[in-house]
């Protein structure tokens, strides 16, 4: 076995840091991964050309063009419509589901799963409610499905381009385009089938955590009148904060029918404004003994009543790396940057009972919001946080059909073109996007939108953080160990331990960074049992996509997670037997393929 080295601890102290700042959000992913890269760059285990090799990586780029053609694609609605139509009035949920849920595992193969379930997940939700089924029945199935879809093909989820990127950089063969479908066609299947019969029943019954909102009004909302005899009005926010309003967050002040905006601690309150207010019962009733102020409790207010031509109520659920992680409302002035006031916010199913402004925000809070009528567009590809509303009616998506369609059939065309050797997929995706930009389909700014910086930033620094466990010899180190454990069990054996390794690096840090973690260690293992390293490469990205466990390991189960209504256990009880479901399918697939 390699002998340990001063530089391999060295290298595994930072790397088990890192994994631990992931699994307890020090701060955003992609920092931590990115100052990692750092430390090891400026510590000389990694040279600058191997530190930069992640950013200028033909996967890397691929996945960064690949988020403007499905941002293209998915901007026209052509999904969303499909789904409307498909849903019908939903006489049986298990056969809408299956209509839904199959063509959403194939289409997921081809496009981005992440926008795809942004998109779906009010259509969905709000269709169970009419028709009287629980949301819950049908959010995590959404999620799963369009996860096992994205392993059907090389561009189906970025982990694969990841991986595809890797082994180019390595100086070995690529994957083709549909390398992996041997493999994803048969656990989407399976998934499917495991979904619409045993994990149905597991699944909870839950209400959303909106509607939870909805009906707890009363415990939280009120509004409070401020009256002529009112001796302190003229006065600022923060002075009355001190005095009248201590303990309450202020969601938005009315005055004259119309919202005062910015409000800031100088804003002054006058007579007559209707100040809406988010409090504990103590707190709206020691209001209610002030002199001059009126107060209206949630017997009288609901949240409908503060929906108008003017503002909606919007569900957004904070994102990985979001820049408000570990921050309070407070601190982040919420309601001036973003224009909008926090109603409340949900965690693990249930409201956080304590002063919203003071509430330090998690991966996964799902936030109830009163904005204006411009908040879903300007913040539908924010970064902070994922929008959970309907963007558009179906009547309004009808009007962008045939661009959609035009859009879609140039990417299968595309394929197409990959699939014959043509152009390799960076060349195609590259052609695609100057097509869609030259015709239109898509302008110039739109373009920064659609992709996912943050994502970029955390795979091109987990590259280099790669690296530095192949240079400092720590990914023969562990694939010795790996291999011992093993090689009594021969390549099957192998084939398990890996993926059962990077498949639990995948639930408690991000997917492509426990593939970019797992993949030289793969390398070092295939050549100690002087096998293909094909069949250990692909159980790396398949296990790295294939996170059911809990709602942090992969976005899509985040962005199900509040307005879902689940519980983390939720995610433990459904997702346990899907992953050892998929496991094994999987490694035996791959054994009787490679091996």
């Amino acid at each position: 076995m390699t002998t340990l080295t001063g530089e391999m601890i060295f290298v595994a102290i930072i790397i088990v840091l890192m994994l631990l700042g992931l699994l307890f959000e020090v701060m955003r992913a992609d920092f931590l991964i990115f100052l990692t890269l750092v430390v090891f760059l400026l510590s000389g285990v990694i040279s600058n050309t191997e530190a930069l090799n992640g950013f200028a990586n033909e996967g890397m780029l691929t996945i960064l063009l690949l988020f403007i053609v499905a941002g293209a694609i998915q901007k026209h609605g052509i999904i969303e419509l499909v789904v409307y139509r498909l849903l019908g009035k939903g006489k049986n949920i298990k056969a809408s589901m299956l209509k839904v849920l199959l063509p959403l595992g194939l289409s997921s193969g081809f496009l981005n799963n992440t926008p795809i379930v942004v998109a779906l997940t009010p259509i969905l939700k709000n269709w169970a409610i009419d028709n009287n089924y629980s949301p819950s029945k049908f959010l995590m199935p959404l999620s799963y499905m369009t996860i096992l879809g994205g392993t059907i093909t090389m561009i189906g989820t970025s982990t694969n381009l990841v991986v595809h990127g890797l082994l180019l950089s390595a100086g070995l063969e690529g994957f083709s385009f549909f390398t992996l479908s041997v493999v994803g066609i048969p656990i989407t299947i399976v998934g499917l089938i495991f979904l619409l019969t045993i994990g149905y029943r597991l699944l909870p019954e839950h209400l959303g955590a909106k509607q939870q909102i909805s009906q707890e009004t009363k415990e939280f909302l009120a509004e409070a009148v401020i009256e002529d005899e009112f001796e302190l009005a003229g006065n600022t926010v923060t002075e009355l904060g001190k005095e009248v309003f201590d303990g309450i967050y202020i969601i938005e002040i009315l005055r004259n029918n119309k919202r005062v905006f910015p409000i800031s601690g100088l804003t002054v309150v006058e007579e007559g404004d209707h100040i809406i207010f988010s409090g504990s019962l103590n707190t709206i009733a020691k209001i209610q003994k002030e002199k001059g102020v009126t107060v209206k409790t949630g017997t009288e207010l609901t949240l409908e009543d503060l929906k108008n031509d003017d503002n909606v109520l919007v569900e957004t659920v904070v994102s990985h790396n979001s820049s408000l992680l570990n921050r309070t409302i407070k601190q982040v002035n919420f309601k001036n940057r973003y224009n909008a006031g926090v109603i409340a916010i949900h965690r693990n199913n249930q409201r956080i009972k304590s002063r919203v402004g003071d509430i330090v925000l998690k991966t996964g809070d799902t936030l109830l919001l009163i904005a204006d009528q411009t908040f879903i567009d300007r913040n539908k590809h924010s970064s902070d946080f994922y929008v959970i509303t309907p963007v558009q009616p179906p009547e309004k998506l009808k009007q962008d059909m045939t661009k959609g369609w035009i859009g879609l059939v140039a990417l299968l065309l595309m394929i197409l073109v990959v699939t014959m050797g043509w152009l390799s997929m960076l060349e195609a995706m590259l052609v695609l996007v100057v097509l869609l930009v030259g015709f239109r389909f898509i302008n110039p700014t739109e373009i920064t939108s659609f992709i996912q910086f943050d994502v970029i930033l955390l795979i091109a620094s987990a590259f280099g953080v790669g690296a530095a466990m192949t240079e400092s010899g720590l990914a023969q180190y562990v694939a010795s160990g790996l291999t011992y454990l093993a090689t009594p069990f021969g390549v099957l054996g192998v084939i398990f331990i890996i993926y059962f390794v990077t498949n639990t690096f995948t639930e408690v840090i991000t997917n492509s960074a426990a593939s970019v973690l797992m993949f030289p260690i793969a390398l070092e293992m295939a050549n100690a049992i002087n096998v293909d390293y094909m069949g250990l490469v692909v159980t790396i990205a398949i296990a790295a996509s294939a996170s059911f466990m809990t709602p942090i390991g992969y976005q899509t189960n985040l962005i199900v997670y509040g307005p879902g209504g689940y519980k983390f256990s939720d995610y433990l009880k459904v997702g346990t037997p899907l992953s050892l479901i998929v496991m094994v399918v999987a490694c035996f697939i791959i054994y009787f393929v490679w091996y």
